[in-house]
């Protein structure tokens, strides 16, 4: 069995309409002021408002960032630490999607230890203890709650920059699946996808272990039996809730397992074509199920059992391929290069590009220049 090293670090309160107790759970580190972390459209969804009534009937004041878009960047980060400089929190809170929540956790390496966020890329890179600081997703994707990296994209060359230390890993994590109820379904769909993703990829990677396999499984499991039932029913709160907690659980397998070639040949997409991160790693991850179900049939299959017992290793990966092809179009997604407008021409420098992601490292099959150009073939 692969050796691990891991450590709890996040309270976990789950539970439709558990947003109620923010400020309570906020009151006992005792902040003279809490900064509210959340992109612009939960402010019309009224989680926003929402969650500050919470604080302010705590007796908490409360100030607010919400200058940043989906993919922070290192200037957005630069933007919340000038604002946390004025309004000096000593409580964050990350409430939305993953940018929400990865934005949060930049601007608290950059607020608490100087710098720029550039300085943070890497593993324990943080050089003194972090605000303490609670997630709220109001998505069921990223499962950032769940981890103790934050994903910024240089502001100029839109490389994104994994920025990881346990001491920024988030002190609660609220799991209220009311939250995601009032997502548009072309947003349930690319989180869903991307949590889906999570659950696949972290169940394969070369640091897979008994923990991450458990987390993924489960994972899987949750998040395969809720996708078609939130698509075809975005009020179905047990689906809402499978989703939600499906996603924590991939999030929880990321924290230990990392990821793999889908999100590597994913991230130039996304840099080149402002592909949304769903879609991107959504449109590859078939191909990546086929290249390493070459090597390894028999993990997929213990995947697709969460869902049909009787899978075999024999047919496992081409199943779970397929079964990830189908998802997508009844989400509405793009199959292929051509459906988003991409010229196969680009294939030799989004390989390039792709074989200098770190996610791609952790692949159980290693990337090389051929392997990574046959992705990209696959879809084109």
């Amino acid at each position: 069995m692969q050796p691990f090293d891991t450590q709890s670090r996040t309270r976990v309160v789950f539970g439709a309409g558990t947003l109620s107790r923010l400020g309570e759970l906020a009151s006992d580190f005792r902040p003279k002021s809490v900064m509210v972390v959340s992109d612009a459209g939960l402010i019309k969804a009224g989680h926003f408002e929402h969650a500050v009534a919470s604080l302010e009937a705590s007796g908490l004041k409360v100030e607010s960032f919400h200058d940043f878009a989906e993919n922070p960047t290192s200037d957005m980060v630069d933007a919340g630490v000038r604002h946390a400089a004025k309004v000096k929190p000593d409580l964050l809170i990350g409430l939305g999607g993953g940018s929400s929540m990865d934005c949060c956790k930049g601007i608290n390496f950059v607020y608490s230890c100087g710098g720029t966020i550039h300085d943070y890329q890497g593993v324990g890179r943080a050089t003194t203890d972090l605000l303490p600081m609670i997630a709220i997703p109001t998505t069921s994707g990223t499962g950032s709650e769940a981890q103790s990296f934050a994903l910024i994209s240089d502001a100029k060359t839109h490389v994104k920059m994994p920025c990881g230390d346990p001491r920024a890993a988030c002190r609660i994590a609220i799991l209220d699946p009311d939250l995601t109820m009032t997502q548009p379904r072309s947003v349930t769909a690319l989180t869903g996808i991307d949590a889906i993703s999570h659950a696949i990829e972290t169940y394969v990677t070369k640091r897979r272990n008994p923990m991450s396999t458990t987390y993924s499984r489960r994972a899987f499991g949750l998040l395969a039996q809720g996708f078609s039932r939130v698509l075809a029913d975005p009020n179905d709160r047990e689906a809402r809730s499978q989703m939600q907690l499906g996603a924590h659980f991939a999030g929880m397998a990321i924290e230990t397992s990392m990821l793999g070639a889908a999100h590597a040949t994913a991230n130039p997409l996304t840099a080149r074509h402002d592909i949304t991160h769903g879609q991107a790693v959504g449109l590859m991850l078939p191909a990546v199920i086929r290249l390493n179900g070459l090597d390894h049939p028999d993990w997929y299959a213990e995947l697709l059992r969460e869902i049909d017992p009787t899978a075999s290793n024999e047919n496992a990966p081409a199943r779970l391929a397929d079964k990830v092809t189908e998802w997508l179009r009844d989400a509405g997604l793009a199959t292929s290069f051509e459906q988003l407008s991409i010229p196969s021409s680009e294939i030799e420098a989004l390989a390039e590009e792709a074989l200098q992601q770190w996610t791609g490292t952790f692949n159980p099959v290693p990337l090389d220049p051929e392997k990574a150009r046959a992705l990209y073939h696959a879809v084109a």
